[in-house]
């Protein structure tokens, strides 16, 4: 065929820019052939037939993953919402059911969403939506952003984030801090769990943070620096559940978000206590392109989604 012009742009296959949209998702020859439908030799022959049309190698592999060239980066995004808009044109007016629906949805956040609320969510996929597949990526991934630009995730649980105006979202719950130490801490065994530990001890007494990013500081050291206290930050990890664990089987106290902090308690041995100044309560949000506001299908996961974590 050579390489598109405007000239022969009428015949080039567009089926092939279903395979280029699966392969940016899905990274995978594998997982992009199952998105279509398509063996993986069909994929590997559609992704040749591209490579030649538009004269640039598209993705390369690097140990199991399918990277893409600048050339693909840039291409993506039109190739995207010109599939988003011809699904709109086809079907948006048409109801979505889940009883008979077959489609993959991909969430990104915490550990904390894993363990309270998606095994809820999964159970009811199962009962009222057997074909739906879901994926739960953790809040490490990537850029919330650029995942969303590139529909790699269909909608992030996080903290409030800058985003922008394109990015809809709504509010889940609130997420006040709760104090975390082993049962029978040395320091604390004069408080009763639930009471508030005084301010000096609370921050003299080594402590155990979530951080994605690396920083060893968050919202309750935002709290402290107001009233010009300081705690003593010594351990950074990357999962609320291991913080927990690392503060059963330490010294440790840390910071957790209440509704995390009461589920894990009796599991990871954990007392309970309060800060020493109010807690900061963060709001918990889902994140969205705003181009899937009105899709039935996105629209459902995301009820589905927040009647999931209503109860946090």
């Amino acid at each position: 065929m050579g390489v598109i012009t405007r000239m022969n742009f009428q015949t080039f296959d567009l089926n092939l820019l279903r395979v280029f949209d699966a392969l940016i998702r899905e990274r995978s020859v594998t997982r992009a052939g199952e998105r279509v439908g398509l063996s993986q030799p069909a994929v590997s022959a559609a992704l040749a037939r591209l490579r030649a049309a538009l004269d640039d190698q598209l993705f390369i592999r690097r140990g199991a993953e399918m990277t893409p060239t600048p050339r693909a980066e840039t291409l993506a995004p039109f190739v995207r919402d010109a599939l988003n808009n011809l699904e709109r044109g086809l079907f948006g007016d048409q109801r979505f059911d889940p009883a008979t629906a077959h489609v993959t949805f991909t969430l990104l956040g915490a550990d904390f969403f894993s363990t309270l609320g998606l095994p809820g969510l999964a159970a009811q996929l199962r009962a009222e939506a057997p074909g739906v597949r879901l994926r739960f990526l953790d809040s490490a991934s990537g850029d919330v952003d650029r995942l969303l630009l590139d529909d790699a995730i269909d909608l992030a649980l996080e903290r409030p984030l800058q985003v922008p105006d394109w990015v809809s979202s709504q509010v889940l719950f609130v997420s006040p801090f709760a104090v975390v130490a082993a049962k029978g801490h040395d320091a604390l065994r004069d408080l009763p769990p639930g009471s508030p530990i005084p301010l000096e001890r609370f921050c003299a007494l080594p402590q155990a943070i979530r951080t994605i990013s690396g920083d060893m500081s968050g919202d309750v050291d935002e709290a402290l620096a107001a009233i010009g206290a300081r705690r003593e930050v010594v351990l950074g990890l990357p999962h609320f559940q291991s913080v927990a664990l690392a503060v059963g089987r330490s010294d440790l106290i840390a910071a957790l978000p209440v509704q995390y902090a009461r589920a894990v308690a009796i599991e990871a041995g954990l007392d309970l206590f309060q800060l020493p100044i109010p807690s900061p309560a963060p709001e918990v949000r889902m994140y969205w392109h705003s181009r899937h506001d009105k899709r039935p299908a996105h629209a459902w996961i995301r009820r589905a989604v927040a009647a999931a974590v209503a109860e946090l």
